[in-house]
């Protein structure tokens, strides 16, 4: 049961070879690379940039309400944590150690609510 498809009519099967030479196909594997790379790579700078300013912003707030007597804080971002790969706020006092404050979570967002284990003097 062999059905005739006009558009088939008058084709002749290639030798096997592929259309692109070797001398083509390696520069334009290397494009398309570049390529690939040049629409991720921007994406993932801006991301970064946009998190860091966002942790960095939050932290201050964060800081400022529930150790005002630190002299500065420090958002870090950790991939081994208390409650695992997040954005850490530190604030930093005097003479002593940093101690984290909140966890600003994986996509840092607006500041979390008070911890009640940390006491404002």
């Amino acid at each position: 049961m062999t059905e005739s498809s006009p558009e088939l009519d008058g084709y002749e099967p290639g030798d096997g070879r592929p259309l692109a030479s070797r001398r083509m196909l390696r520069p334009a594997r290397y494009l398309i690379v570049l390529g690939i790379l040049g629409l991720v790579l921007p994406s993932i700078l801006v991301t970064t940039s946009t998190a860091t300013n966002t942790a960095d912003r939050s932290c201050s707030i964060v800081v400022a309400r529930d150790a005002p007597f630190a002299t500065g804080f420090d958002a870090r971002f950790e991939l081994v944590g208390p409650d695992g790969p997040s954005w850490y706020c530190y604030a930093q006092v005097r003479d002593d150690d940093d101690f984290r404050v909140a966890s600003l979570g994986l996509i840092p967002g607006s500041p979390p609510a008070p911890d009640p284990g940390i006491i404002n003097t």
